[in-house]
């Protein structure tokens, strides 16, 4: 065992590699977990942000410090020997495929590796929804990543915000805030996230879009 991942191992999640050490690391064990939002703290807490909740609650569980860097908050946790790498953009929602390109190189990262995770108006609150590939959808944010990727072949996590908002006032609605009603399902929602994620990482995109998907289908079995 090399240094770095004896030390990996004794400190765990908390531990990080230094930037300039020259060990190997296989890259394969890596990920990249971008979670979509506009940073300043005029969108903290809105529905747009809902990709900067998830990734926040993984860091606040494994105690990592975010750091600025180039086009993003970054900081990075360890879960069962992979190494999530998480972003959230600086360059607003418009301009996320900027970050997600940069990170995707800069970490050496595999596109099968990379899980963007964005909010949605399509699912009601408190739904979450796991795709291997697919499109925008409508969400710029998504959009501007696969024109920059020059490929919609990436994983993405959505989570439900509903769209109650009358015509016209989508833009409004996504950079509002959450009601104390919402929140009542959208917080167990954030920590169903956090385990697809970690299921992502670990036994792969098939069995983790259960861990996220099996909920819509109890409701809609429920008749909910």
């Amino acid at each position: 065992m090399n240094l770095i991942k004896h030390i990996l191992t004794l400190f765990g999640s908390k531990a990080s590699v230094p930037e300039d050490s020259n060990d190997n690391i296989d890259n394969s064990m890596k990920y990249l977990i971008v979670g979509l939002g506009n940073v300043g703290a005029e969108y903290e807490g809105t529905r747009h942000n809902s990709g900067f909740m998830v990734v926040d609650a993984l860091a606040k569980e494994a105690d990592a410090k975010w750091s600025l860097e180039r086009h993003a908050y970054r900081t990075e946790v360890r879960h069962k020997g992979r190494i999530l790498v998480l972003i959230k953009p600086t360059t607003y929602m418009n301009l996320s495929g900027k970050a997600v390109k940069y990170w995707l190189q800069a970490e050496k990262i595999e596109l099968a590796n990379l899980l963007v995770i964005s909010d949605d108006i399509a699912l009601p609150v408190g739904t979450l929804r796991m795709k291997k590939q697919g499109s925008g959808g409508g969400h710029n944010g998504l959009g501007n990543i696969e024109q920059l990727l020059g490929t919609n072949a990436y994983a993405r996590l959505r989570v439900g915000v509903g769209d109650n908002f009358s015509r016209g006032r989508q833009i409004d609605y996504v950079l509002g805030a959450f009601s104390a009603e919402e929140h009542a399902l959208l917080d167990p929602a954030i920590e169903q996230a956090k385990d697809a994620v970690k299921a992502y990482a670990t036994v792969g995109p098939d069995r983790a879009m259960n861990v996220c998907n099996t909920k819509k289908k109890k409701d809609e079995a429920a008749g909910n």
